[in-house]
Order: structure tokens, then sequence, then C-alpha cells
């Protein structure tokens, strides 16, 4: 179960990193003729700490998920 943990965040925050820093760079500045490595800093700088994060609070958001969704389909029952 901790391998599945591990190998997720670091999935799951290279995915996000990759995407939002790719957006926020593009919205910020536009095309540039460096953009390439802009993007790649912000995305060097943003996936560990995306990964520690995802590590820390998946459990903890998986949890409030749980709860939310549980107590959601019991009112709409």
């Amino acid at each position: 179960m901790m391998k599945q943990r591990i190998v997720f965040s670091l999935l799951m925050s290279f995915v996000l990193s990759s995407l939002m820093t790719l957006w926020i760079t593009w919205i910020n500045l536009g095309l540039q003729p460096n953009f390439i490595w802009l993007w790649a800093k912000a995305f060097i700088l943003a996936w560990p700490a995306a990964a520690s994060i995802s590590f820390i609070f998946a459990p903890k958001v998986h949890k409030l998920t749980e709860k939310i969704v549980c107590t959601w389909l019991d009112k709409s029952l």
C-alpha cells in the first residue's frame, strides 16, 4: 500500500505540476522565445513541492471526500 501511495503521489503531482506550471507560465508571460526554459524552471521548482503535498495530504483528502460523498448520498436517498 505504501508503494502505491508513493507512485500515485509522484504521478499525480507530475501531471498537475506539468499542466499547472505550463498554464500559469503561458498566462503570465505569453509565448516568449524562451518559454520552454521558463516553464521548465517553474516545473522543476513545483514538482517536488507538489509531490510532498500530495503524499502528505492525499489520505486526509480521501477521508474527507468519503465523508462528504456519504453525507450527500444519505441526503439524496
